[in-house]
């Protein structure tokens, strides 16, 4: 089966279009939801580096306040919001002398988005957090650059007629999505597949049977990336690139059997697509995400970043491994695969499971492979809905997140 891009490249015209509508202005007024995060902050790295073209004008962190007033006095936003509402006098308190509003709470950041001073949300919160500020933000008719994952795996549908209907660009920030939409760009022919690369994580060649061994330690030392806690585990047991084939149906708007992951443990190639005539286009360079952080934020030019640089003949001689992603080692890569194709609110009870198993594994409450049991179970208990509503994923992810709760206290 083959997708004509027509589809698709349709929808990346339309957003081609409208980021077009807004070329000219003197400098582009950011919003990032986690701002101190690993994401947010290297957004600001990159806001740092080119102020002339982007200045911070909204900054919110969770529960790192302390980060956020420091980030807050360098940047000089109009407005923070700290959604632990525990620290929003802390922040209060610190930010006093300067000329910064602070709101707290999780209503703050669906608001604050919508302000006439942001042109741009970059969308790095962590999980299910996301999904609401981000609607709030595409409601608002506001360009966004989306690195939170989840929004298009728990809500993919609602979230993309959303965006088409308030003509909103999606631009992704994922290394990955990234890859494939500078691949695309400026392409009219039919797509074969898409090649989703990913990198084996840290037990690419660790035996299967000692993964029941592995403890949070060895989880989090990723070999090429440096993330956050939350997403360097779904890396390890790559719940990642399954929140990945996901996020690639709904943005590019291609069948889920037209995508197909492939470990390249060297992260180089960031990912490919493979067309009608059998040609492949792939984007490659060095792991640092402000690549693919500034190209979302100043797409459709292509700015100057300073950094390294990947040598073919220095790097390690330009030799590409690829191997197949093997079922057993990677078993949550095949549940998102299932939730995928059972569609509706399944792939929304997927997340909430995996965000529990996670938060509890890196508790030490359950091992490295109990994860996958946990979300293995909490797929075949939880209610499906094949049409679901935002109220309906908001009835799913909370139950989904006390079966999986459940079963944790039971393991």
């Amino acid at each position: 089966m083959r997708l004509n891009p027509g589809d698709s490249l349709m929808r990346q015209k339309r957003l081609i279009g409208k980021v077009k509508q807004s070329e000219g202005m003197s400098k582009q007024r950011i919003a990032i939801l986690g701002s101190t995060g690993s994401i947010g902050k290297q957004t600001l790295e990159v806001i740092r580096e080119k102020k002339e073209l982007f200045e911070a004008e909204v900054l919110t962190a969770n529960n790192n306040w302390q980060l956020l007033v420091n980030q807050a006095i360098e940047f000089s936003p109009d407005s923070v919001v700290i959604a632990n509402e525990s620290h929003y006098h802390k922040v209060k308190e610190a930010l006093a002398p300067f000329p910064v509003k602070v709101y707290a709470g999780a209503e703050a950041l669906e608001q604050v988005v919508q302000g006439d001073g942001v042109d741009t949300v970059v969308s790095a919160l962590v999980g299910y957090s996301g999904l609401f500020p981000t609607i709030s933000a595409i409601r608002a008719g506001k360009k966004v650059a989306l690195a939170n994952k989840e929004t298009l795996v728990v809500a993919g549908e609602i979230v993309m007629r959303l965006a088409d209907e308030f003509h909103v660009p999606i631009l992704p920030v994922d290394s990955e999505h990234s890859a494939i939409f500078q691949s695309l760009v400026g392409e009219r022919a039919e797509i074969e597949k898409i090649l989703l690369t990913a990198s084996g994580g840290p037990f690419l060649h660790t035996p299967v049977r000692k993964l029941k061994d592995v403890t949070v330690e060895d989880a989090l030392r990723h070999p090429n990336w440096s993330m956050g806690a939350k997403v360097t585990i779904d890396s390890a047991t790559m719940m990642n690139k399954g929140f990945e084939v996901i996020e690639a149906k709904w943005l590019f708007g291609i069948d889920p059997r037209q995508i197909e992951v492939v470990i390249h443990p060297q992260s180089v190639i960031h990912s490919m697509v493979q067309f009608c005539d059998g040609a492949i286009k792939a984007q490659l360079g060095t792991p640092d995400m402000k690549i693919p952080i500034q190209y979302a934020l100043s797409f459709p030019e292509r700015l100057e970043l300073r950094g390294n640089r990947y040598d073919f003949l220095r790097d390690g001689g330009g030799v590409f491994n690829f191997y197949d992603v093997e079922p057993a080692r990677f078993r949550n890569l095949g549940l998102a695969y299932q939730a995928l194709r059972r569609g509706g609110n399944a792939p929304c009870v997927l997340n909430a499971a995996n965000e529990v198993a996670v938060h509890a594994f890196l508790e030490r409450k359950i091992g490295f492979v109990d994860m996958t049991v946990i979300i293995e179970k909490t797929l075949e208990k939880a209610a499906m809905i094949d049409a679901p509503t935002l109220d309906d994923y908001r009835y799913s992810d909370a139950e989904a997140r006390v079966m999986a709760a459940d079963f944790v206290r039971q393991m």
